[in-house]
């Protein structure tokens, strides 16, 4: 999804991922119309987002950050009465979801604080992967990270589609999104005016249809 400043794709994606009610208009998700009142509705209904932000928390460790809001009880009566968390099931559950998206960490035991810009975001993106069912909606991931880290970045988008999930990728960066885009949705003034394909449209079409200097074609509106 591109756009320029104030075209609506934040809005959007805080509609698609619960953090706003809607005034209009409706959302389907597989065919099946839905209400999102809170952020907790879509991620019940398999919708995970990763923010640009570094949404982690330094203090805690990787394993506490993969499970942040989603502990594992353990079984049986201390589990029900003492609330005690299996943190053995927790830790295996975090060394296979950063080992299938290929995330190189010596230790899930360390404080996500100690990582680097690159390797935080991995961290959100796999907290992602793993609970996702449905869709994975990431805003500008790579936005606060340099070269080599987007391209760390670049790499877990492509493990995350390549599990069968699919990804809205929101960027601004423009060989970002012609690499690995299927489809452009192109966002102005509050509205969609165009789906793209990009071996259809070179990047500079894609910005002068964002910024109406260029109309699209019937079947692409």
């Amino acid at each position: 999804m591109i756009g320029d400043n104030g075209a609506g794709k934040s809005t959007l994606i805080k509609a698609l991922s619960g953090a706003l009610i809607p005034d209009e208009g409706e959302i389907y998700l597989n065919g099946a119309l839905v209400h999102f009142h809170n952020p907790l509705d879509a991620r019940r209904m398999g919708i995970e987002t990763v923010y640009q932000d570094l949404a982690v928390a330094p203090a805690l460790n990787i394993m506490e950050n993969i499970f942040l809001g989603r502990e594992i009880r353990r079984a049986g009566f201390l589990g029900s009465l003492f609330h005690m968390l299996d943190k053995r099931r927790m830790m295996d559950d975090t060394i296979r979801y950063m080992s299938d998206l290929k995330i190189g960490i010596q230790s899930m035991s360390q404080p996500v604080g100690t990582l680097s810009g690159g390797q935080r975001q991995g961290v959100a993106v796999a907290r992602s992967a793993a609970f996702a069912q449905n869709v994975v909606i990431m805003d500008e991931p790579t936005a606060a990270l340099g070269v080599k880290e987007s391209r760390m970045v670049v790499e877990l988008i492509r493990q995350v589609r390549t599990r069968g999930l699919p990804v809205i990728l929101i960027s601004h960066n423009m060989p970002l999104v012609f690499e690995l885009a299927d489809r452009i949705h192109i966002q102005r003034l509050g509205r969609r005016v165009a789906v793209i394909k990009p071996d259809e449209y070179s990047m500079a079409d894609a910005v002068a249809i964002m910024t109406g200097a260029k109309e699209v074609e019937p079947a692409h509106a």
